[in-house]
């Protein structure tokens, strides 16, 4: 016995004295843990400080593997209450990433109600497990303008990589605002020292260090005006923007079908994102910069900029249209059979007469189109800070040789004057041609943030009007341009009297734009209704409102819609009329007001005079 306690007591001195330091500090690295406590990100404003994205507390499951006996069976037991088999695959991850001993491993974020229950219920039952209330994002409005917000999302081993400020479970920008605006959004992480238990429990809390909240952004978009051009697009494939031409501000951006941003800030499922990605209808592609079309008679805008400006064409030319033109061994059609007989420029863009710009292209050949098409921003990026923006395609004599090593056929060119062939254009290129011809010239960079609001609601940062280029086109080229797109919507035989406002006027231009392929599949008599909707013309309008003073520059793309003016026509009355109500234009003159007070009724009896024609259209 003597020995045994001899034995004891050395053993008893060698623990509690030789190595004091080292118990005590092990003793310690298990009964304190030293969490990392994220930060709420920014809020996200409309331009009357309207909140659209913020930020709630959510539930989060972690488990620290090191606290629990039995780690197997724990993640059995946790996966059974989660309804989820990934855990163990979280760990390892977390694992082969370099994980520190007792650093918490994040299984699962946003846990419903009946997860938390169980959790809590079964604390006992999992050693090591605990929840986290973490601030989670919020879309306040779902699926409303989901392409310029974007989304959150768990940062990958990618971004650990290239940000060595972010850990494991944190979150951050993934797509559009939220991912562009990461530095001021995601602010600046805090800190605890807790005491816990054996299995991991926290009992108190030793030390705090506060996080610092993101910085709010103020979108140049109006909440209103965004509800209203979603609903005017609801149901249909496409995209709507609305800019202000007086400072390219973006006052709504749509592009449908959208998808719902919340479905990311959990983590997406592999069912939710295998559905997003096999979706025909490509719900993530943003149609407003991502999606290239023909733009079809809006193109004729250009034509007639271009020959007005190059002297190959004057506001008194005219054309005859006897319902197509041949040239090259082929004839090309009017898109109105019995044609539109002697013509000249003014009604050729109120009724969109196609023979009449094949003449104008011809006048200027591809290259002089070309140059004018880009100068007025087409085939080219508008700088809008959004990811993976797309240029489109503006056709010329060297393109074509670089693209496909072979020469320009004057043919060619013909397509190219009313919208088709190469040409391809984005929704946001035709609306800042809009806005070109609204403001005189000036192209201005697409903004659509407004400021950046500090923590004590200073200004941290503005962005002022960015002007990209500013093209010199006679104020006489832009009064003949801007008089026939108020016909277009106003005139006889104009073809967007579905876009009219009472006692504004509403300067646009429709557009049809044909569907390769589809040459063939419409049988003689039979109507456009009933073919195959993928076959089907893409419908366009391009407009600005109110004509003397313009307020508002959209363009409007209806996927297989048709004609422009059935089916974009409405979509932009609709926003514009939403517009006015939220920004009524400033009052003018007395002759004008007289006239546009006139203008309704004159609407009106100029849209029964031609119905036929329309309704032929």
């Amino acid at each position: 016995m003597v020995t045994v306690l001899a034995l004891v007591s050395v053993r008893l001195y060698y623990l509690q004295v030789m190595q004091h330091q080292e118990m005590t500090e092990l003793a310690d690295r298990n009964r304190i843990r030293l969490l990392r406590v994220p930060a709420p990100r920014g809020l996200v404003f409309d331009r009357r400080h309207r909140p659209l994205v913020d930020t709630q507390p959510t539930f989060d499951a972690e488990i620290v593997p090191e606290d629990s006996t039995n780690l197997s069976e724990t993640i059995e037991r946790l996966e059974s209450y989660l309804g989820e088999d990934h855990v163990a695959d979280k760990i390892a991850d977390a694992d082969e990433e370099g994980r520190p001993p007792y650093e918490p491993v994040l299984v699962e974020e946003r846990l419903d109600w009946p997860k938390v229950v169980a959790l809590e219920a079964h604390q006992l039952d999992l050693p090591g497990v605990s929840l986290e209330i973490t601030p989670g994002r919020h879309y306040l409005y779902g699926k409303l303008a989901a392409h310029l917000l974007g989304y959150v999302g768990e940062v990958s081993r990618e971004d650990l990589i290239k940000q060595t400020a972010y850990h494991m479970g944190d979150e951050i920008g993934k797509f559009g605002l939220e991912r562009g605006w990461e530095p001021f959004l995601r602010g600046q992480a805090g800190g605890e020292e807790v005491e816990v238990d054996a299995v991991g429990r926290r009992l108190r809390v030793l030390k705090e260090i506060p996080d610092t909240p993101g910085e709010s952004v103020v979108l140049t978009i109006d909440l209103d005006l965004q509800q209203a051009a979603e609903q005017a697009m609801e149901g249909k494939n496409g995209a709507l923007v609305a800019l202000d031409p007086n400072n390219g501000d973006v006052l709504a951006m749509v592009s449908h079908p959208a998808f719902d941003p919340d479905v990311f800030g959990a983590g997406v499922k592999s069912a939710d994102w295998r559905t997003l990605m096999s979706d025909p209808n490509h719900p993530l592609q943003n149609r407003v910069i991502q999606g290239t079309y023909p733009p079809g008679s809006t193109f004729k805008i250009v034509d007639s900029i271009a020959g007005l400006q190059e002297g190959s064409l004057t506001e008194d030319t005219a054309y005859s249209c006897a319902g197509g033109i041949w040239f090259g061994g082929r004839e090309y059609h009017c898109w109105r059979k019995q044609g539109h007989g002697t013509i000249g420029l003014h009604n050729a863009i109120v009724r969109s007469c196609d023979v009449y710009f094949y003449d104008v292209g011809q006048h200027l050949g591809i290259d002089k189109l070309a140059h004018w098409a880009n100068l007025l921003g087409l085939g080219l990026k508008t700088g809008i800070a959004l990811d993976n923006e797309k240029s489109g395609v503006i056709p010329s004599s060297a393109w074509k040789q670089k693209r496909y090593h072979e020469r320009w056929y004057p043919a060619e060119t013909l397509s190219v004057s009313i919208g088709q062939g190469y040409v391809a254009v984005t929704p946001l290129q035709l609306a800042q041609l809009a806005e070109m011809v609204a403001n005189g010239g000036t192209r201005y960079q697409p903004q659509f943030v407004k400021e950046v609001e500090s923590l004590d609601g200073g200004v941290a940062k503005a962005y002022p009007p960015v002007v990209e280029q500013h093209v010199d086109i006679s104020p006489e080229t832009l009064q003949i341009v801007r008089d026939a797109m108020a016909d277009v919507v106003n005139g006889p035989g104009g073809t967007a009297h579905k876009a009219a406002l009472p006692g504004i006027t509403v300067c646009a231009k429709t557009g049809t734009a044909q569907i390769v392929g589809n040459k063939g599949s419409l049988v003689a008599g039979e109507d456009e209704d009933k073919m195959p909707e993928k076959y089907r013309d893409h419908a366009w309008l391009i407009a600005f409102a109110p004509k003397e003073h313009p307020q508002i520059a959209i363009a409007c793309l209806v996927e297989h819609g048709g004609h422009g003016g059935a089916a974009a026509a409405p979509v932009v009355h609709d926003v514009m009329q939403r517009f006015f109500q939220l920004y009524p234009p400033a009052p003018q003159t007395p002759e004008l007001t007289e006239d546009r007070a006139n203008r309704p009724a004159i609407a009106r009896v100029l849209e029964d005079d031609t119905a036929d024609e329309t309704a032929e259209r």
